[in-house]
């Protein structure tokens, strides 16, 4: 007798380790503004609160150093890390062309069933607008992004983008709290959906830009309108 082969049943999402759920809060709690910029990260507080040793607040924090979130300064060790204009001006520039060139190349070649999924990622992101933690928008945002960089083929890019998230979820949540942008976000994203479900590249790319641009203009008027503050 054959004996049936064994199908092993497809894990959709993997575990989370505790390390993982460890840098998820802590990495929240930065971009959601918790914890201040300058702020020590001081390990006892930090074993405490989330009830873990300090091995895994150590990993966490060399983690979040890597993502740009968190600095290790001489004599003082981790502290939150600060961002002026300087820094996010690159930022932005990065996000500018690699999102604009994905965009671009995902007009020219989605397939039949990336519509569905695009619109979809879509009506998610609307859902989330009031979002107040943030959280739920951040991710629905990658999600967004990240299905127009697979999608055109920009996996080498989005790797850069993902190394930069954690500084782009933060610059996001400033960008959203601020009340005098030109243009509300989801028009934006919008705006860029249909421009890439139309094959418009030009559009596309135009429709990013447009985007990363308000951004990034809301984000100088109020990082240097913090910097004047702390001058004072």
């Amino acid at each position: 007798m054959t004996a049936e082969k064994f199908a092993l049943q497809k894990i959709d999402k993997a575990p989370q380790t505790l390390r993982d759920i460890v840098q998820e809060r802590m990495r929240s709690a930065i971009i959601e503004g918790h914890f201040a910029p300058g702020e020590r990260l001081i390990e006892r507080p930090l074993c405490d609160q989330l009830g873990v040793s300090r091995t895994v607040i150590r990993e966490t924090i060399r983690f979040l150093e890597a993502e740009g979130l968190v600095e290790i300064i001489p004599n003082r060790g981790p502290i939150v890390a600060t961002f002026d204009w300087d820094q996010a001006k690159q930022i932005y520039d990065i996000r500018r062309q690699l999102e604009g060139s994905a965009a671009a190349a995902c007009a020219e070649a989605h397939d039949a069933d990336f519509a569905g999924r695009l619109r979809a990622a879509l009506r998610t992101l609307a859902a989330t607008m009031d979002d107040t933690t943030w959280t739920e928008l951040l991710e629905a945002s990658t999600r967004f992004y990240e299905l127009i960089f697979v999608q055109a083929g920009h996996t080498v890019a989005w790797e850069i983008v993902q190394r930069l998230n954690g500084r782009i979820s933060r610059l996001r949540a400033l960008t959203l709290s601020a009340r005098e942008r030109e243009r509300p976000g989801i028009d934006h994203m919008t705006a860029i959906h249909d421009a890439i479900l139309s094959h418009d590249a030009g559009a596309a790319r135009a429709a990013v830009h447009s985007h990363v641009d308000d951004a990034s203009r809301t984000a100088q008027r109020v990082l240097n309108a913090e910097a004047e503050a702390d001058a004072l």
